[in-house]
């Protein structure tokens, strides 16, 4: 179980956390700053700069946190907000991402959350901490943070 948590982890993790230097800067093949922020007015978001910094911000920290399987919960809320987000910008598009759906994004806000239940495993930096055993009570205050905090600033900072 632990080498599964672990391999989980890193590969989400670190897939996020690459979207998220992608959004702000021109590595790992990102448009830059100008980019993220091009992409977020595309779709529709207020805020400029700093929508484009925070969310990417987010990503990277939320991601590397989750890779490293440290302070889990705090992750995983991270990631379902910045993939709640999402999901509603891809919303309309349907389900299926060769459509530009949200499946995604749905498939990260449930690892986010799987992984606030069940915990990093054995291998992480909670378990170092002696933090490895986070209560089941931490997923819904995670649901409740992530997928409630990504629909707040979504309804926040879109235009009608």
């Amino acid at each position: 179980m632990n080498t599964g948590l672990l391999l989980l982890r890193l590969v989400a993790g670190l897939l996020i956390a690459g979207h998220g230097v992608q959004k702000i800067s021109h590595h790992l093949g990102g448009s830059g700053l100008a980019g993220g922020t091009a992409e977020f007015k595309g779709d529709g978001f207020r805020g400029g700069v700093l929508t484009a910094l925070a969310a990417g911000g987010t990503q990277i920290g939320a991601g590397l946190m989750l890779a490293l399987g440290l302070l889990t919960p705090l992750a995983g809320a991270g990631v379902m907000g910045v993939m709640t987000v999402a999901l509603t910008v891809k919303r309309p598009h349907g389900l299926w991402v060769q459509h530009d759906g949200y499946e995604y994004p749905l498939v990260l806000v449930a690892i986010g959350a799987v992984l606030t239940a069940t915990g990093p495993g054995r291998w992480s930096a909670d378990a170092a901490l002696g933090l490895a055993h986070w209560p089941l009570w931490w997923l819904p205050v995670a649901l409740v943070a992530g997928v409630g905090g990504g629909l707040a600033t979504r309804l926040a900072l879109h235009r009608s």
